[in-house]
């Protein structure tokens, strides 16, 4: 019943957004035609992508941590992606857009182990406490990316890749996120080794897993999503804190058995955020990474304070 209920909303959500907007749609015209073709569908679809492969790197990240209170924005993975942006504006602003995803993919690589890094080093007793680190952690990226971009008058690029808005998406400059249906595809054949790597390194080693191997492989699918996110659309905070959670709390830990579920809540989830910022303040537009950031802190706060009821796999 539930899938039915999921398809069901969704389903509404893509119909919302392609309807509202500035520009009206009665008529029929070519006009009208070219708009939904051009604008519409494309900013339905990213969103989407760009939903599902933050959701389901955050259930990654969450299970190669061993803690549910971490996800992609509080590891540094968003500000190295930036750095690495910042350096190809910098070195070879004109180069193209697969150049540019792949240096911010190696950047966030690299920052996202350093994370890690850091992580061996805090103590695990309190679930507060990682996350905490990762804010800091990316706060000092985040700030060192901003001082090179003032120096250098970038200012205004660093303010385009935190935003997390949609508003710019037509086709042609959003195919990129497409990346995100490989990487999906990548996290489900490895799925059940996450998943066992979220059971500790100790755990892992004792059924015959190569922990390292693993966590590379995830990391890196980690990376190269949120890249794909930042070139196009920008940052969007919470996304991969607060749908793996929900997911989590509803059906179990089985990342296998999730994936499919993770993926279509964020996608929903991010266009709805999409389909608000349109209409709150119509016919002007709020980014969804602003309006998922204000329902996504209160979704954390409800998390922090309510009881989970006891989850079983499937």
């Amino acid at each position: 019943m539930y899938r039915v209920a999921v398809i069901a909303g969704l389903a509404l959500l893509v119909l919302a957004s392609l309807l509202i907007g500035a520009a009206d749609l009665r008529g029929g015209s070519v006009d009208s035609y070219l708009l939904v073709m051009v604008s519409r569908i494309p900013r339905t679809v990213a969103a989407l992508l760009a939903g599902a492969g933050l959701a389901l790197a955050g259930a990654v990240v969450q299970l190669a941590v061993q803690n549910r209170l971490v996800e992609p924005g509080l590891t540094g993975t968003p500000e190295s992606a930036m750095a690495g942006l910042l350096a190809v504006t910098l070195i070879a602003p004109g180069a193209a857009l697969m150049v540019k995803m792949i240096v911010a993919s190696l950047a966030a690589l690299v920052g996202t182990f350093g994370f890690f890094a850091l992580s061996r080093h805090v103590p695990r007793q309190d679930p507060m406490l990682l996350p905490l680190v990762g804010l800091i952690y990316g706060g000092i990226l985040g700030a060192g990316v901003t001082w090179f971009a003032w120096t250098a008058d970038l200012v205004q690029y660093v303010g385009i890749w935190q935003s997390g808005e949609f508003s710019g998406v037509l086709r042609g400059r959003y195919e990129l996120l497409w990346l995100i249906a490989i990487m999906a595809a990548l996290l489900y054949v490895a799925a059940d080794r996450i998943t066992i790597l979220g059971l500790g390194d100790d755990y892992a080693r004792s059924l015959g897993l190569n922990a390292r191997q693993t966590l590379l492989v995830g990391l890196g699918v980690v990376s190269a999503t949120i890249a794909a996110v930042v070139v196009t659309v920008g940052s969007l905070p919470f996304v991969g804190l607060v749908v793996p959670n929900i997911v989590s709390r509803w059906r179990g830990d089985n990342l296998r058995a999730n994936l499919p579920l993770i993926a279509v809540l964020g996608g929903a989830s991010v266009l709805a955020a999409d389909v608000i910022g349109r209409v709150i303040r119509w016919p002007y537009e709020i980014p969804a990474g602003t309006i998922f950031a204000v329902l996504g802190a209160g979704l954390f706060l409800w998390m922090l304070y309510a009881t989970p009821k006891q989850a079983t796999s499937r």
